[in-house]
């Protein structure tokens, strides 16, 4: 079972402290995503407010956020954020549902088979 983790973060109202916020995400995306048995690690910022912004961290089981835990890059990561933030980030914790078979199978438009990633599913959209 897919375990996953949601986090909302909201930054200061500054400007730096977005950006710096917005940089250190994505460098993080990139290190975590290397990460063993981590099915992605997704930062977003949110399209009305450029304070709020989530990450969706995907693991292949509970187990596997130790290795993400155990990454050097994560003793920095909480002292540069922390500071950032508004408001102390919202993490919650889920376990995906099984949407492979039955009436509640996940459902794609034909497009979106060979690749449902969140980098390229608005690929050509206008």
């Amino acid at each position: 079972m897919v375990y996953t983790i949601v986090v909302h973060l909201y930054a200061k109202e500054d400007k730096e402290a977005i950006e710096k916020l917005k940089a250190k995400l994505v460098e993080a995306s990139i290190v975590y995503s290397r990460d063993r048995e981590t099915l992605g690690w997704f930062v977003m910022q949110d399209v009305g407010d450029e304070r709020k912004f989530t990450i969706v961290e995907r693991y292949l089981k509970e187990s596997s956020q130790k290795y993400h835990l155990e990454n050097p890059y994560w003793k920095t990561f909480d002292p540069y954020v922390n500071p950032l933030l508004e408001k102390p980030m919202d993490l919650r914790r889920l376990n995906e549902l099984d949407t492979s078979g039955g009436a509640a199978a996940a459902h794609y438009h034909e497009d979106a088979r060979a690749d449902v990633s969140v980098t390229n599913m608005y690929d050509g959209a206008d």
